[in-house]
């Protein structure tokens, strides 16, 4: 009888153990839920985060590349004002040459060289054409 005893105390403690192990067992496939459900949230989070930033560094592009096609329009104006400037002075230098010219015709043509040939004569008339 006492064995029967010990028998029946010692299935009964082995169904109380096998308990206590689905217990645990269960409560650790739990918490690895949990935490792959947290970890599944962090990862969601970080692709929006990422998201964002591409989305943001897209932009940034477009906007550089805008400020680079308003640089180089900046650079051609500033090419195009140093070509308009030469030309005024240019013209200016003309204008003063034209009426210095006007102011005394006779100057003029005295100052100016015959032309020589290639073969070393002179040749042209200097005519004087104001009336």
């Amino acid at each position: 009888m006492a064995n029967a005893a010990s028998i029946g105390l010692q299935s009964s403690g082995s169904g109380i153990w096998g308990q206590i192990q689905q217990q645990q067992a269960q409560r650790n496939a739990d918490q690895a839920e949990q935490q792959a459900r947290a970890l599944q949230a962090r990862a969601r989070q970080a692709q929006s985060v990422a998201d964002r930033a591409q989305e943001n560094a897209r932009s940034l592009k477009v906007e550089s590349s805008q400020a680079q096609s308003d640089a180089d329009n900046a650079q051609r104006g500033v090419a195009a004002l140093r070509s308009l400037n030469g030309v005024q002075q240019d013209l200016s230098e003309l204008r003063s040459q034209i009426a210095q010219v006007l102011e005394n015709p006779l100057v003029a043509q005295q100052q100016a060289a015959p032309v020589i040939n290639t073969s070393g004569q002179e040749t042209g008339t200097l005519v004087n054409v104001t009336a």
